[in-house]
């Protein structure tokens, strides 16, 4: 990967928590705990879900710097998302700790000398993994997950359809006797 490529993976990388944040603002607040499925999650255990998987992820890059060729431990998502009580946890909490952590491992990226790129580690189902390759996989996390956010807003909106606005004017209900006023008037 040339070092023009890398930066602007590495950019969006940086702007994943930025982007969250702007998608987050086009769901209402009240649809985050729906789920269109009993297996899917919802957004606002997607967002748990997210910041557990920032701060794995934070280890797992120091891990690549500082002890290459090391092992790795695996990340099961459904099974902290079962067992750690995503529903009675701040979204706002998850969100600050996304941020945070996400802003501190760009920062160590954008740093780093060209050799440590090819440092691996051995993960347990994927095998050796180099550090290039594993942001190349850590850029997309965020934005996936917001694909699935729209997918649960569109399916919430199905059985949720926005109510229409109700108008001030008059001529909005034909029923009702239109006003008219002579130049006279004023």
């Amino acid at each position: 990967m040339n070092r023009e490529v890398r930066r602007q993976q590495l950019e969006s990388f940086g702007r994943a928590p930025a982007l969250l944040s702007a998608a987050l603002r086009q769901f209402p607040k009240k649809m985050w705990l729906h789920k269109p499925a009993s297996e899917r999650w919802s957004i606002h255990e997607i967002i748990l879900h997210l910041a557990d998987s920032e701060a794995s992820a934070y280890i797992r890059c120091r891990r690549f710097i500082a002890e290459p060729e090391s092992p790795v431990l695996i990340f099961d998502p459904a099974r902290w998302a079962g067992t750690l009580g995503y529903f009675h946890q701040s979204t706002r909490e998850a969100l600050e700790i996304i941020r945070r952590l996400r802003r501190a491992t760009y920062q160590l990226l954008i740093a780093l000398p060209e050799s440590v790129w090819e440092h691996t580690v051995n993960h347990p189902t994927e095998g050796r993994v180099n550090l290039a390759d594993w942001v190349e996989v850590q850029e997309r996390h965020i934005p996936h997950h917001i694909d699935q956010m729209k997918q649960n807003y569109d399916t919430w909106l199905k059985t949720h359809p926005p109510r229409k606005p109700a108008s001030s004017s008059r001529r909005a209900n034909p029923s009702l006797p239109m006003i008219t006023m002579s130049a006279s008037s004023f």
